[in-house]
């Protein structure tokens, strides 16, 4: 059977975006999710965005790694959003239903404002930071992030934390308010050119051990520019937005 697929990014973070309104596509065919993810041999991307009806909210997505495990992800969130309005699902404000939860989401001119989900348990470390955006994170900051290893050093701290793991974000301060982020993701199990959770937990977790006093920071990561809002509340980040832009690359169709 043939579908038809769009491919979307943001800031580099790429997806296989699929209207499955009609549940035709085989979800629990993890084989075919990472054939389809392979940049070899299939499209390529860091995972697949599956478009689905919803009765109490706009649509629902579903998100694959590449490696056919679920979570949320949040530069695939907001390309969610931008394949909805293109599907005429919504204009330019929805509801949606995420695996994490409820999201509200706004574009304006190409950039999608997406807010996330509350983050309150924060355990910060000696050298590090954790906590859940959706999914898990562990942020480290660095001196010199041009030339570190973050293939190595990513693997062995993303499988040092129980199943299933963590993604490991690597951190250098920037200014006062600007920090650049290099991510390895689990379930692309490699780097990738941004994250969305990722950049989520960074600014969090730079607001929460005083790294800064700013609440809407800059994060610069391989693809491009995201920033992320937030007001604090004792101990709880509320109203956290992740800000950036999500574009149309090109569509096609796939034997499924």
């Amino acid at each position: 059977m043939n579908l038809t697929f769009y491919k979307y990014q943001g800031t580099g973070n790429d997806f296989v975006m699929i209207d499955n309104r009609t549940k035709i596509f085989p979800k629990k065919n993890t084989d075919k999710i990472s054939q389809i993810c392979d940049r070899h041999f299939g499209i390529g991307a860091d995972g697949i965005i599956l478009i689905e009806n919803d009765n109490d909210f706009d649509f629902k997505m579903i998100y694959f790694n590449a490696d056919g495990s679920q979570t949320f992800c949040g530069n695939g969130a907001r390309c969610a959003v931008a394949f909805a309005k293109f599907l005429n699902i919504i204009k330019n404000k929805t509801t949606f239903l995420a695996i994490d939860g409820e999201h509200f989401a706004e574009i304006n001119d190409g950039i999608i404002s997406l807010q996330m989900i509350d983050v309150d348990d924060i355990k910060v470390n000696k050298n590090s930071v954790f906590m859940y955006t959706g999914t898990q994170h562990h942020v480290e900051m660095v001196n010199e992030l041009t030339d570190f290893p973050i293939y190595e050093k990513g693997k062995k701290i993303r499988y040092s934390y129980e199943n299933p793991g963590s993604n490991v974000n690597f951190v250098q301060q920037i200014d006062d308010a600007t920090f650049r982020v290099r991510t390895y993701e689990k379930g692309v199990e490699d780097e990738t050119l941004a994250c969305g959770t990722g950049v989520t937990a960074v600014a969090i977790a730079m607001h929460k051990t005083n790294k800064t006093k700013s609440n809407l920071v800059s994060l610069p990561v391989e693809g491009g520019l995201l920033e992320v809002s937030f007001i604090e509340e004792n101990g709880t980040y509320k109203n956290v937005f992740l800000k950036g832009p999500a574009q149309f690359v090109f569509t096609g169709s796939i034997t499924v």
